[in-house]
């Protein structure tokens, strides 16, 4: 039995009278079984006549919307839960990708039928909240006791190209072992190109997902290598194949580095999925330039100047998956500087040195991917208990206020205008001479800042 809150059963029961049987599908279900709660419901309703008799049994719950005709899904916040709600449907593939679906509505169709046209086992459980029934027609809940991860329907699966996205999400989230003849679906689909039909933005959304909601995202990612869809995210195809030198990196190639570093991170994420979504983006690419940077030198492997030539392959990258410039701008100076709170601690660094990595990156941020790279390996002897260079990068950082943000300039344009200069072309060199001096410390207060000013005019 699934225990179901009491305002919940409320709606359920209202729509009962109504001649309308709710059946809460999906990840709800799904979860109960994970030990994953959720809020967002999914609920099947066998009975229903009209969208417009539904709306105005719904009413009285709450603000509804309608999202998409085609799938005639209501939408409702309730208590707490994101509920859509929608008529049991089949669905034919009729079009070019994730959307090129023809879909009919059966008042009612029974739910095994209706289960049918869902991609994995786990998602087709059924509970009907009434007779407190478990409806589970395809073994979904054995295959989660199992850790087993299967399709539904092979016929089907492969209609829709997300579905091989999907399948590595959830792998990774529930830690699950991806069935022969799934991996073999998905192997075919990849091989056809079927990935080039997704829009960014749903690629997005599943990366997304892995990367936030799996202990362990590189189980997702290695599977997706198993399947041979790196070479779809080209260049992460690369990675295996780079060696590293193994005083520094014992555990082996770039690609085993960057699985651990990337699970490093995951068990270091704060909840705050806009922060989360660039530390583990960046993780994954913090050493995408190795390929085209490693050499051998004396014996010794190598890769100069790593960072800096892997900015530009990660950028390229990141459009590939994400509109949001203002995402990318915060990964690339990560990788940028990935190395260099362990370069800054080594030299002993000047506090002018740390004010100027300030204005280029969080150095927050950067001490976070410093440390998931620092940990996410192996070690010669005994593994660190601490990482000093992030430690010590992060009481500097903070004695001087830039941990989170740069200094604020304490010369601005209004200051020139006062000693008597119109504004010009001069003004943005003057301000930017001013602000480095800042930086380098040959003033220290608003005072000598002025004092500076004048004397460099």
């Amino acid at each position: 039995m699934i225990p179901i809150p009491l305002s919940l059963m409320r709606l359920v029961e209202h729509l009962s009278r109504n001649g309308i049987k709710a059946i809460f599908v999906g990840g709800f279900v799904r979860d109960h079984f994970t030990g994953h709660p959720t809020h967002d419901l999914d609920i099947e309703l066998y009975g229903v006549t009209s969208l417009e008799v539904l709306e105005s049994l719904l009413k009285p719950f709450g603000k509804m919307g309608l999202y998409g005709k085609s799938f005639g899904v209501l939408k409702l916040s309730y208590a707490g839960y994101a509920i859509d709600f929608s008529p049991p449907r089949t669905e034919s593939k009729s079009g070019f990708g994730h959307k090129g679906f023809e879909t009919e509505w059966f008042s009612d169709l029974d739910f095994a039928t209706a289960a049918r046209r869902r991609d994995f086992t786990i998602n087709a459980i059924g509970y009907d909240p009434l007779t407190q029934t478990l409806l589970d027609p395809f073994g979904g809940v054995d295959d989660l006791k199992n850790k087993q991860l299967r399709c539904v329907d092979p016929k089907t699966f492969i209609d829709d190209p997300l579905r091989v996205l999907r399948a590595i999400q959830f792998a990774a989230r529930f830690e699950l072992i991806c069935d022969k003849q799934l991996l073999e679906l998905c192997q075919k689909m990849i091989a056809e190109d079927a990935l080039r039909e997704l829009p960014k933005e749903r690629i997005f959304e599943e990366l997304k997902k892995l990367l936030l909601q799996s202990h362990r995202p590189s189980i997702g990612i290695n599977l997706l290598r198993k399947m041979g869809g790196l070479s779809f995210f080209t260049p992460l195809d690369k990675l295996e194949t780079t060696p590293q030198e193994q005083d520094s990196h014992p555990e082996g190639s770039v690609w085993v580095h960057t699985m651990m570093a990337l699970d490093t991170m995951a068990s270091m994420r704060s909840g705050r999925w806009r922060d989360d979504i660039v530390l583990m983006l960046a993780m994954l690419l913090h050493d995408i330039g190795k390929p085209d940077t490693t050499v051998t030198s004396e014996g010794i492997l190598n890769a100069p100047k790593h960072a800096e030539v892997g900015v530009e392959i990660a950028r390229i990258w990141l459009d590939q998956i994400t509109e949001d410039k203002t995402l990318i701008s915060r990964i690339l100076p990560l990788i940028r500087y990935h190395g260099w709170p362990r370069k800054l601690y080594r030299s002993s660094a000047s506090e002018s040195e740390i004010l100027h990595l300030s204005t280029h990156v969080c150095i927050n941020d950067l001490i976070a991917v410093a440390k998931a790279d620092f940990f996410g390996r192996a070690f010669n002897g005994h593994t660190p208990k601490s990482f000093e260079a992030g430690e010590w990068l992060c009481k500097r950082a903070s004695a001087l206020g830039v941990l989170f943000a740069p200094p604020p300039p304490m010369i601005m344009g209004r200051d020139l205008i006062a000693l008597g200069l119109s504004p010009s072309e001069r003004f943005k060199s003057i301000l930017e001479r001013a602000y480095n001096a800042q930086l380098d410390q040959l003033f220290f207060s608003r005072e000598e800042a002025l004092k500076w000013l004048v004397t460099h005019l």
